[in-house]
């Protein structure tokens, strides 16, 4: 009996620690399995930590639910984008014509964005906003699918001025019940949902390789109407009227349109000595031209001017997006010490190197232009949030639909006549729209070196140091 058990034991021993070691690589398994498990919770933490994150957290309602249907406005406008003016181009429509167009419609731009503060005002943030996007982009797209003349181009493009109303109230609708110091991450949230929207950018190339541009340009315009549709559907369904918006739809209920248009002959005079505004306004101004000359002529300049194929204008946006993206995800938030100025200041360096390095660009050299649209969108990174948020913190929150409406109405017409005037100098030679731009970015470089910084600034650094 006791050989028996003493036999027992031996053969127990070895198999225990056959266990022992037959389980070892079960538990470094595990261990590993957990380790990664951790790293992945830890990188989960870390992006919830984010700034940007943080910002669209804080800020639920009306500035998430914009944020997130931006794509719908931004993926199919940047499959059109590159293509809109080779699509009026290649239909007959000169660069004078089109330079034409841009100017007709910035004058009729302007009165729509200074009755767009009244409208804004009376009917309300959301209904307005709805009211835009219908006429502004459904209506807009719908006739710009059919259009094979100067005329319907034109209709088109004012339909498309209804846009000026819809930005007025848009804006307030995003800002108004967020925090100021918010700003600049909600409206690189914004930027953000358009670049995003941008990486669709090659099926409309590859599209165009194999049925051509008009044909390509109206389906995709017949379907930026519908989800235009879509995207006022979506805003009145989740969207809220804004605190400040209640406020103007009870206070100018029994007000006629009439008469808010002469109370605007007390506000121009406060927007008027008002040099924060003024500086704002100058820098919107040259932005906006820049931003016009380049939308419209650049296509023309690298297919025309350099000899690139009309594919390459699909890829562009993409290398544009993918820098921006970076520069706003992983850099934005690191130049928030850095406030306004310094960022703003960089960033408008950039876009004049980036003007001189396309104007200098040999014929049929990819390089340079790939190097120009790498410079330039890390230039619209660093500028563009700052340029919205800049105006925004400058104007007094209960006028802020009226205010923003003029400031837009007087951006437009110091910006009409260039629609025109950049169109005849591509007429002369399509090197010279871009010398201009180089030219405007210098003036913006003088004007930004004398603003002040928005008194966000100071508080955000006393609670920063608190903390």
């Amino acid at each position: 009996m006791i050989i028996s058990m003493i036999a027992l034991r031996a053969r127990k021993k070895p198999a225990a620690r056959g266990d022992a070691f037959g389980e070892l690589p079960i538990l470094l398994y595990k261990k590993g399995r957990k380790v990664e498990a951790m790293n992945v919770r830890s990188k989960i933490k870390g992006l919830k930590n984010h700034p940007l994150v943080r910002v669209l957290a804080h800020n639920k309602g009306n500035p998430r639910t914009l944020v997130l249907i931006e794509p719908l406005w931004g993926i199919p406008y940047n499959l059109i984008a590159p293509f809109a003016t080779l699509y009026m181009y290649t239909q007959g429509i000169t660069d004078v014509q089109i330079g034409m167009i841009l100017s007709i419609t910035m004058f009729v731009q302007v009165f729509f964005s200074f009755f767009g503060g009244i409208l804004t005002d009376k009917l309300g943030r959301k209904f307005t906003t709805m009211l835009g996007d219908f006429f502004g982009w459904a209506m807009a797209c719908l006739v710009w699918s059919i259009s094979n003349n100067i005329w319907l181009f034109l209709l088109a493009a004012i339909l498309n001025c209804f846009e000026q109303i819809n930005q007025t109230a848009w804006y307030c609708l995003l800002i108004e019940d967020a925090e100021p110091r918010d700003l600049v991450g909600l409206y690189t949230w914004v930027n953000i949902g358009g670049l995003v929207a941008i990486f669709f950018a090659p099926l409309s190339g590859l599209f165009i390789n194999a049925y051509s541009v008009v044909p390509v340009l109206r389906v995709l315009y017949l379907v930026f109407a519908i989800t235009m549709l879509i995207k006022s559907l979506i805003t009145f369904r989740c969207c809220r009227e804004t605190r400040q918006g209640k406020v103007r739809i009870a206070e100018t209920k029994h007000v006629s349109v009439i008469h808010m248009l002469g109370e605007y002959r007390q506000l121009i005079p406060k927007i008027l000595k008002n040099k924060g505004i003024l500086k704002a306004v100058a820098v919107s101004v040259i932005l906006y031209i820049t931003n016009l000359v380049s939308t419209n002529f650049f296509s023309l300049y690298v297919t025309q001017r350099l000899g690139l194929s009309d594919n390459y204008l699909a890829l562009f946006p993409i290398l544009n997006a993918a820098v921006m993206l970076f520069f706003m995800v992983v850099i934005q938030h690191r130049l928030s010490s850095l406030r306004f100025r310094v960022p703003m200041w960089i960033g408008l360096t950039l876009y004049a190197l980036a003007s001189a390095l396309l104007i200098l660009a040999p014929v049929k050299n990819l390089v340079w232009v790939i190097l120009y649209v790498f410079v330039a969108a890390a230039a619209s990174a660093l500028v563009t949030p700052r340029k919205d948020a800049l105006i925004q913190l400058n104007i007094n929150p209960e006028e802020r639909a009226r205010i923003n409406a003029l400031i837009m109405a007087s951006t437009i017409a110091f910006s009409s006549p260039f629609g025109y005037f950049a169109g005849w100098l591509s007429s002369i030679d399509r090197r010279l729209p871009f010398g201009f731009m180089f030219v405007l970015f210098v003036t913006a470089i003088v004007i930004i070196g004398r603003i002040r910084e928005p008194e966000f600034g100071r508080e955000e650094e006393t609670d920063s140091c608190t903390k």
